[in-house]
């Protein structure tokens, strides 16, 4: 559990974390000739062996960085024949996931040793980073089709509902791990309350609905993450 905790971790940064929009835009782009793609790839399997810190696996995260790469470039000419682009999104997704659950399964085919920073809790460590900016860019996904046809707000600050939303499932992660399921419908109630008056002055029920479905996702994400920590 502890071996794909952190092949997931690393997942996590690499694919959310240090994936910066242009590497994505140039990807979408050029394709296979895309400089990024290989950058990409090699950032994955440095971070993989960094928080692995062992030589012993080498050749499984080799396999996984290949895959990555092969995954990747299938999404790549894939992606134009799809209406909505959330779903080669989540198909790369799961795909890798899978990937990383074989990797973990035939973990008894090599030798293991132990591993640095061994006392360290990378399931929190873990749920930390996904509840940040990986669910940021889920929730954009699934919501992407709703957005096209609602009138958004541009005047508020740049990217501010992005860290508003990170900020929250931080807090409802802290909240869940710590027992206190009650300061989430405080924090809810909060919300709301804050939201009520632009609600109330848009008269606008698209917005509404928008607004509540994307709150209701972000906690969501964010108790699933606390819940499944705490069963492992």
């Amino acid at each position: 559990m502890i071996l794909f905790t952190k092949l997931f971790l690393a997942h996590l940064i690499g694919d959310f974390l240090l994936q910066p929009g242009r590497w994505v835009v140039h990807k979408e782009a050029n394709k296979i000739k895309s400089k990024y793609l290989y950058v990409h790839v090699l950032v994955h399997f440095l971070i993989s062996m960094v928080l692995l810190w062992d030589l012993d696996y080498l050749l499984p995260v080799a396999i996984i960085s290949f895959s990555h790469y092969l995954i990747d470039l299938a999404k790549l000419y894939a992606t134009p024949f799809f209406k909505l682009k959330s779903v080669p999104f989540f198909i790369d997704q799961v795909l890798h996931l899978m990937v990383l659950y074989v990797v973990v399964y035939y973990q008894n085919l090599w030798p293991q040793t132990e591993m640095l920073f061994s006392k360290i809790d990378w399931g929190l460590v873990t749920a930390i980073v996904f509840v940040s900016f990986p669910s940021s860019i889920i929730m954009g996904k699934l919501l992407e089709a709703m957005s096209d046809k609602i009138e958004l707000d541009h005047k508020s600050l740049p990217n501010a509902g992005k860290y508003i939303g990170i900020i929250e499932r931080l807090f409802v992660l802290m909240f869940i791990i710590m027992g206190r399921w009650e300061a989430i419908g405080l924090l809810i109630g909060a919300k709301s309350v804050f939201r009520f008056n632009d609600l109330k002055e848009s008269n606008n029920r698209k917005l509404t609905e928008y607004i509540l479905i994307g709150t209701l996702l972000s906690f969501g994400l964010a108790i699933l993450s606390g819940i499944v920590y705490k069963a492992f």
